[in-house]
């Protein structure tokens, strides 16, 4: 066990935490506590125009939905820039960079040429080995690396293997850009070198930076982070993830009625694997969790898999926990609000007692809030069209029957009342499911919901007398 393994989560704030970044913070913080090292965040905003203050605070707020914690305080590249600048101004000094006065009208012209020849290097090292004294007037300089012209860049990746770029097809990339502001690439491999990174694990599209970051590595005499590049995730069908397959933000899936801990059990087996286990604690994630144990192809989304998994942790959960994510999912849908409003002791202490029964048929805390209605519906109630088709005057003249075997009943309990209703259907010749689809329409509005004796019981005796009356011939 060390505590010299440092890994970083270091996204974009360009939009909210998608489920692709989700798995890769998953799998910085895993492989850190694994190892009793550090996972730390750095926010990479130096895209000034487009990023913004709600996604940053998005991205914290869903990886801590999520549980990840991160180590220190959130680093913002952006606020890193002078020090960036210092780099750029060093590898100038040695050599190892220089200043490029291209016009943006000769680059094109050298794209374009470089593009009709077939080539990848773009450019064509133009001011490499020029004398800045011939520099045309008003034009403001960037600094590019002077990057090797011939051999390999290799990285060793620990989920691709051993990668390889020919040098030649490698352009000289720009460090610094003309108005002063570092790119892209270079804060990168400075703010990894500060922060004491030692493995940097991301999406497999960042491959080919990791070639360029290597060349920057190399001009400075740095040692290179370990590399891992993770393969992307795919809709079901193979094509790239999008927001129909469920390329959404980690707070989409909150206000669809995930579980955190359902989430992080789907996403860390997302291109990871254990054998056939399906069923992780966060301690067996930890223990079981590495790097050659994740593939190379691209992992599938699977909603229906998801779904499966979310309801397990439902039916797995305290039921005083249920409560709790039941009004905190509330707080995520704005359509919710006369719900939430019924929030009180007495339907938050029904709600608890109809949990067992509840959270054995819902797969997401959706389905739960929609199989609770009962509780919190008005009187008298709105029958669903399916339940109101089931009102004929014989069920309604049956439910007046149904009220007056029920009026005696002391103790109001699920098996008092069951034994109440089993005895009117025995008296009547009736089986039981004729008489309970008439009640639970009366009692609920709809023709499903929990065990009808679970719902009798948690509506209480005299919500259950009063919901029969309205639905009973006056």
């Amino acid at each position: 066990m060390t505590d010299s393994v440092v890994t970083r989560f270091a996204p974009s704030p360009t939009g909210f935490l998608h489920i692709g970044g989700a798995r890769t913070a998953l799998f910085n913080w895993l492989y850190a506590k694994k190892l009793g090292g550090k996972m730390l965040l750095r926010i990479e905003d130096t895209d000034r125009e487009r990023s913004t203050e709600p996604a940053i605070a998005a991205i914290l707020d869903g990886l801590k939905w999520l549980g990840l914690d991160w180590d220190g305080d959130v680093v913002y590249q952006f606020t890193r820039a002078a020090r960036h600048r210092e780099v750029a101004e060093q590898l100038l000094a040695s050599g190892k960079a220089y200043y490029c006065y291209a016009t943006s009208e000769e680059l094109t012209a050298m794209r374009e040429k470089a593009r009709a020849e077939g080539r990848t290097r773009l450019y064509d090292g133009l001011w490499r080995d020029r004398d800045p004294k011939q520099a045309p007037a008003g034009i403001k300089p960037t600094i590019r690396l002077k990057a090797p012209l011939s051999g390999e860049t290799v990285i060793e990746d620990q989920v691709q293997g051993r990668v390889v770029w020919q040098n030649e097809n490698l352009d000289d990339l720009v460090l610094l850009r003309g108005d002063g502001n570092p790119t892209y690439m270079l804060a990168v491999v400075v703010d990894d070198h500060d922060m004491g990174v030692t493995h940097v694990i991301r999406g497999d599209d960042h491959l080919i930076n990791a070639a360029r970051q290597k060349q920057i590595y190399d001009a400075l005499g740095w040692d290179i982070p370990s590399m891992s590049h993770i393969p992307l995730i795919h809709g079901p069908d193979g094509s790239k993830l999008s927001k129909r397959h469920g390329a959404l933000g980690v707070d989409a899936y909150r206000a669809m009625g995930y579980l955190p801990e359902a989430l992080r059990n789907y996403l860390v087996r997302l291109g990871w694997s254990h054998g056939d286990q399906e069923i992780f604690s966060t301690q067996e994630m930890i223990d079981a969790f590495d790097l050659p144990g994740i593939g190379r192809s691209a992992a599938r989304f699977d909603f229906a898999k998801l779904e499966n998994l979310n309801g397990h942790y439902i039916r797995h959960a305290e039921d005083s926990a249920l409560v709790t994510m039941f009004e905190d999912v509330l707080d995520h849908l704005p359509d919710r609000s006369s719900l939430k409003a019924k929030l009180n002791d007495a339907t938050r202490a029904q709600l608890l007692q109809a949990m067992p029964s509840l959270k054995e048929r819902a797969k997401t805390l959706i389905e739960l809030i929609d199989s609770a209605y009962f509780i919190f519906a008005d009187r008298p109630l709105e029958l669903e069209p399916k339940a109101a088709a089931l009102m004929t005057p014989e069920n309604r003249a049956l439910i007046g029957q149904l009220k007056a075997a029920l009026e005696p009943v002391s103790p109001w309990t699920a098996a008092t009342t069951e034994a109440a209703m089993r005895a009117f259907a025995d008296a009547g010749g009736l089986k039981l499911g004729a008489v309970a689809q008439p009640l639970r329409v009366a009692l609920t509005g709809r023709t499903t919901s929990p065990g009808i004796f679970d719902v009798l019981a948690v509506l209480g005796r005299e919500e259950c007398l009063a919901r029969l009356g309205d639905q009973t011939p006056a």
